[in-house]
């Protein structure tokens, strides 16, 4: 797993580079479109509430995962997908991924979402608001350059080798005890004492050891200093944490 690579947050502004996830809210009376999905086996059918203008990973056509994310008010229903197009009046996609977030309930076993490890994305992002506030409650989406063809819950999906060297989707890694953060503050002190706490999760094949964030402007004056601070922590300052057994089922 790289573990002289250091960090590096896969996030920024909006506006002018487009760089991070974006994900929007729509009210409980947008209006349901049609989807078309590559992978439709394993996709939540539409119609999903996405609007004509919704926000797409690194803007409209520009290739790469293409995500979007909608949450819906009123339901507190989530709808994720990848390679997304607007194709009027609906959207096209390679896979979409509905999930309640009220409920812990997983992906049936093998199936993937708008992640390669079936997992919502939204929830594992690090959001400038929740730094902001000043605490992240939950552990953090990342990404490694090669992954096993198994998974472990809460994942559900693999898209990886026969290596059973290589770490699995829904691999969970926890900045180890001993790493010392003095000397960190700000954004950065919030980041790693989530990363000591609730850890990292194999969530999808990228570059090693990116960190998932969300893309608002709200990052712009703090990204020099994530960068900086980033470059000093390294794979081989985290630990794997036992969660589970690692499964096959569905693949």
């Amino acid at each position: 797993m790289s573990p002289t690579t250091h960090l590096h947050p896969d996030w920024g502004d909006w506006s002018t580079d487009h760089y991070g996830i974006p994900w929007q809210v729509v009210p409980a009376s947008q209006a349901l479109v049609p989807m078309t999905f590559g992978t439709a086996d394993e996709s939540d059918p539409g119609p999903y509430p996405f609007p004509a203008s919704a926000l797409v990973e690194g803007g409209s056509n520009s290739g790469g995962d293409m995500h979007v994310l909608v949450v819906e008010q009123g339901t507190c229903a989530l709808y994720e997908t990848w390679s997304s197009t607007y194709v009027g009046p609906g959207w096209s996609a390679g896979s979409g991924a509905k999930f309640s977030l009220t409920s812990d309930a997983l992906r049936p076993d093998g199936w993937t979402s708008a992640d390669a490890a079936g997992l919502p994305i939204l929830p594992g992002l690090v959001k400038v608001s929740e730094v902001n506030a000043g605490a992240i409650t939950h552990a953090l989406r990342f990404t490694v350059a090669k992954s096993q063809q198994a998974y472990i819950h809460p994942a559900t999906h693999a898209a990886g080798d026969a290596d059973t060297s290589l770490p699995p989707m829904g691999l969970r890694l926890r900045l180890k005890a001993s790493f010392s953060t003095t000397g960190f503050t700000g954004p950065t002190l919030v980041i790693l004492t989530a990363m000591k706490q609730y850890g990292l999760i194999v969530a999808d094949n990228g570059s090693s050891w990116y960190v998932s964030g969300d893309s608002d402007d709200a990052w712009t004056n703090l990204m020099d200093q994530l960068v900086s601070d980033f470059d000093k922590v390294l794979g081989s300052d985290f630990e794997a944490v036992q969660t589970g057994p690692l499964s096959t089922a569905g693949l």
